[in-house]
């Protein structure tokens, strides 16, 4: 049987063998187990959610989830964290076909884009504890550290962005990056909680974040010359997705 890991890798990754090829049948499995633990956890939260909940639903038995993780904490903590390498994945991918997304308006209009799409996501993004619940104090450690590695590689994105006249360096690098977060989770959390203001559609939404952070964050260099950047900042996010990577071989059978 294919190790859980690569099942994980394969789905989260968006890849799927052939219908007939080596370990097609365990993929498939293991995307439907995944894709139904994110749907109930969103639907009825943590607490309320089973094992036997997420088998049922994914039409295997109770017994093939475990085959692959210890506990429910470990399921769904699975679940999370494929849902931040999607993200991360995806994200270094966009930056060398787009380079705007090596910006961080773009970055951010991306971002809005895809929690839109990732019920998980959003939940785990805006802190929702309903959805949660204690699982997120079981996701803490993981999460945490993930958390650490993604702010270190935001601090030399923006440093790299800077150097080359792309954002502003009339705020500190922090304050820079306090404000970019903070206008960010700002339109996520009215988004969440709707607004008498609120512009119709993600797409409308996803352009007014990509143009109120222009203007807060731009500096003297055109943005066509992220294309000199994009892909070296692409790398940065790609040991996010191998730290992701470690983390499922430590904690899945």
């Amino acid at each position: 049987m294919t190790g859980f890991v690569d099942l994980v890798t394969a789905v989260a990754g968006g890849v799927v063998a052939a219908p007939d090829g080596p370990g097609a049948e365990d993929t498939a499995r293991m995307e439907r187990v995944l894709d139904a633990a994110g749907e109930l956890l969103v639907r009825q939260g943590y607490r309320r959610v089973t094992v036997e909940d997420v088998a049922r639903r994914a039409g295997v038995g109770k017994g093939t989830v475990y085959l692959h993780v210890r506990t429910k904490d470990a399921l769904f903590l699975t679940v999370l964290l494929r849902s931040q390498r999607r993200l991360f994945a995806d994200l270094a991918d966009r930056m060398l076909v787009e380079p705007v997304v090596a910006l961080p308006w773009g970055m951010s209009r991306m971002f809005h884009e895809r929690l839109a799409e990732d019920d998980v996501a959003r939940a785990l993004h805006l802190g929702d504890t309903e959805v949660l619940d204690r699982l997120a104090h079981a996701a803490a450690g993981p999460l945490g550290d993930l958390a650490r590695r993604r702010d270190a590689v935001v601090r030399e994105h923006f440093r790299l962005l800077r150097t080359a006249g792309l954002v502003d360096d009339d705020l500190a690098a922090d304050e820079q990056i306090h404000a970019w977060g903070a206008v960010t989770r700002g339109y996520l959390l009215a988004g969440a909680e709707g607004s008498a203001f609120a512009p119709a559609g993600t797409e409308r939404t996803g352009a007014l974040i990509e143009h109120g952070l222009a203007r807060l964050l731009a500096g003297p260099t055109p943005a066509a010359s992220a294309a000199g950047v994009a892909a070296e900042v692409a790398a940065l996010y790609r040991p996010l997705v191998e730290h992701i990577d470690e983390e499922w071989r430590r904690r899945v059978r």
